[in-house]
């Protein structure tokens, strides 16, 4: 028999973990996967951990369920009798005051007329501006998602809506992110007017199957993660903490990765860790790709978890949260309700889980202290909601370079990366959040996509 395949996956996340598993799962012949993560634990951005009783998301708290990728690992893990859904609660905009967010919206984009004409949100003047959206004349083409916006409805569609929406998902100013990341606002672009296509999209999906927009384990994201790396491990796969790449060197056909502890032999690399720190060990394959990676920009949020006292909380906050418009932002950008929203995330004491997000790209907050960030955080919820909160239970979660920015023209970037590398080093793919999208859907699909094509690889080294 012949030696086993060597392949080596950088980066613990979903997105890596993800990668080893199909390549382990669907082999023909020996292979020997290695996962390595430079942290001391797997997962990235998702990790579920005690608080106030419960087990609380300090990252995402779910996934987009009707695109399929995301839904079927769960399922293959055995996840779906597990799997539970966010409430009917409404989520509302801060702008001088709580505003519901409006039906008949697509990622803010208005598909109707009284999408914005009935909402206080939008002042007499805006609503008149955005009304004529039909009657303008096709917009010049640009990769700007606010440029694109702003030229079809005026400034307070995009700052109240859009961006709010973008925006709290992306931790991003989306007046500097690619239109064709978020391809269900992109599509809108095909036809003259953004209103009519967002019509005829939200009339589309309503013929379709209804089910949950969001799903998640009632254990938390992190089961996802638990059980991906049982799999992982059970099939032989061995996967390694605290080990940090330094450098790529290429030998014959594969490569010697050398790292913080030691080297080790590949024939084909999954790089699923973050682009910008990943260029240093890509930079002796080549430097063209290298200096490509370097030039990403990550953001990074901090996430403060707080349980309130029900005595404290309002009785008319019923709603799952609210974001905050970028122009009426001092720290927070947005604040979940998650008792509210989530029917596995009520204690006992009829405590209210809150989770508040700072920070996005364009607003640092790491360089503040915990001790500070609390503070501005209960500083704009006061302002915000009219009212003094004194948390019985605090958690505060780190996110550093956590978001990666999505430049316009971003995928042309992307894809003369990828060709100057494939050209001078055959056998390295890419997967994660920085890449091809960054929900875990998008990051379960790369990783499919990625463990697919290292098997090619594989398998070409044989002819």
């Amino acid at each position: 028999m012949s030696e086993p395949r060597q392949v080596v996956v950088i980066g613990a996340g979903v997105a890596g973990l993800t990668s080893a598993l199909t390549v382990l799962t669907n082999s023909s012949e020996p292979v020997n996967v290695t996962v390595l993560e430079a942290e001391s634990t797997v997962g990235g951005r998702i990790r579920t951990t005690q608080f106030a009783g419960l087990s609380i998301d300090e990252g995402p708290d779910a996934f987009l369920a009707r695109v399929p990728w995301a839904t079927q690992l769960a399922a293959e893990l055995g996840l779906g009798a597990s799997m539970t859904s966010p409430t009917d609660a409404h989520a509302s905009i801060w702008h001088n005051g709580m505003h519901n967010i409006p039906g008949d919206l697509m990622l803010g984009v208005p598909a109707k007329v009284r999408a914005f004409a009935t909402s206080g949100l939008i002042s007499p003047l805006g609503k008149l501006r955005a009304a004529i959206e039909p009657l303008l004349p096709a917009t010049t083409d640009t990769d700007s998602i606010g440029e694109y916006v702003r030229s079809r409805f005026g400034n307070q569609i995009h700052e109240r809506l859009v961006d709010p929406l973008i925006g709290s998902i992306y931790a991003t100013d989306s007046d500097h992110f690619s239109m064709a990341a978020v391809p269900q606002v992109a599509a809108l672009t095909a036809s003259r007017s953004m209103l009519f296509a967002a019509g005829r999209a939200r009339a589309a999906a309503t013929k379709s199957p209804a089910g949950p927009i969001f799903s998640t384990p009632t254990r938390g994201l992190g089961a996802l993660i638990e059980l991906l790396t049982q799999r992982v491990t059970a099939l032989g796969g061995r996967i390694v903490t605290g080990e940090s790449v330094s450098t790529i060197e290429k030998v014959n056909t594969g490569y010697t990765i050398i790292t913080s502890r030691g080297q080790h032999f590949a024939d084909a690399i999954v790089v699923a860790s973050p682009a910008k720190p990943s260029s240093h060990f890509i930079r002796p394959l080549d430097s063209r790709a290298a200096d490509l990676l370097g030039q990403w920009s990550h953001a990074s949020v901090v996430l403060i978890t707080m349980a309130i006292p029900a005595a404290q909380w309002p009785a008319r906050l019923k709603g799952s949260g609210y974001l905050v418009p970028k122009p009426d932002q001092r720290w927070v950008s947005a604040a979940s309700f998650g008792s509210n929203k989530w029917a596995h995330w009520r204690p006992d004491d009829g405590s209210m889980i809150l989770r508040v997000s700072l920070g996005r790209d364009g607003l640092e907050v790491l360089h503040f202290d915990n001790d500070k960030l609390i503070n501005l955080a209960l500083a704009d919820m006061k302002l915000h909601l009219g009212v003094d909160m004194t948390p019985s239970e605090i958690r505060v979660s780190r996110w550093a370079e956590s978001f990666p920015q999505y430049r316009p023209n971003h995928f042309a970037r992307l894809a003369e990366l990828e060709h100057s590398l494939g050209t001078a080093a055959p056998g390295i793919v890419f997967a994660g959040a920085s890449y091809r999208g960054i929900g875990i859907p998008a990051c379960v699909q790369q990783a499919r996509s990625a463990g697919e094509a290292t098997l090619a690889h594989l398998a070409a080294l044989h002819s």
